[in-house]
């Protein structure tokens, strides 16, 4: 899918700019934001589906202008957020995540056999009446994963999805996303996420200050960190 920042700022007022006039046409399937905090990546990230909208410029997905075209553009882009309880929306696991098909026009058997499929694809297939707010950290972002995914999205955007999560679990959603039909953009501060992808951007300030593979990418970002600001 194709992905173009053209010219794109957002400032939250005339002094504060969260993004500046970043330009960059993205194309790859695995590709990596990181930066600092406040550096602006995560609002690139939610430019992708019109969660976030342009003050000046203009994101596009797949040709279509999020600031205009938000409702198709959200049937392309899914979105994970770092804490996963901010999207369990629904008291139990399975209707968590039929919770994202509902309107989509499909009869009961179809919703139940996608959700059916989507939890045993990702380990959660034991797990169908479990209240969702009792799961494991883990596990309650393998459901906020499974809710985004079973809508079939062709754009997989991931904000910080392993923050919250220790080692093995990390670990976990790392492999999940390798495996993936799905484009993915991932913002991350765990660097080793991104190592494999097929490029990463180095945002800081509000700009894309570096864009290259991500061995490159990266020890220019520790570059950076390590010096004075």
């Amino acid at each position: 899918m194709l992905i173009e920042f053209d010219g794109v700022s957002h400032a939250y007022d005339e002094y504060r700019f969260a993004v500046r006039d970043v330009t960059v046409t993205l194309t790859e399937r695995r590709i990596g934001l990181i930066g600092a905090n406040g550096s602006g990546k995560s609002t690139m990230a939610r430019m992708l589906n019109g969660l976030v909208l342009p003050t000046s410029g203009r994101v596009t997905v797949d040709g279509l202008d999020t600031a205009r075209s938000g409702k198709e553009v959200r049937r392309k882009v899914g979105f994970c957020f770092t804490d996963p309880d901010a999207q369990i929306v629904m008291p139990t696991v399975a209707e968590d995540v039929a919770f994202g098909l509902r309107r989509r026009g499909l009869s009961k058997a179809e919703i139940r056999a996608r959700v059916e499929a989507i939890l045993a694809r990702h380990g959660l297939a034991g797990h169908h009446d479990h209240p969702a707010h009792l799961l494991s950290g883990g596990q309650k972002q393998l459901l906020a994963l499974a809710s985004v995914l079973v809508t079939e999205p062709d754009l997989l955007v991931m904000d910080e999805p392993t923050t919250l999560l220790d080692l093995r679990n990390a670990r976990m959603i790392a492999d999940l996303v390798a495996n993936l039909d799905q484009q993915v953009v991932m913002v991350t501060h765990h660097l080793d996420l991104v190592r494999d992808f097929d490029r990463v951007l180095v945002v800081d300030g509000g700009r894309v200050v570096f864009d290259a593979p991500p061995a490159e990418a990266i020890d220019h970002y520790l570059q950076l960190m390590a010096s004075p600001r």
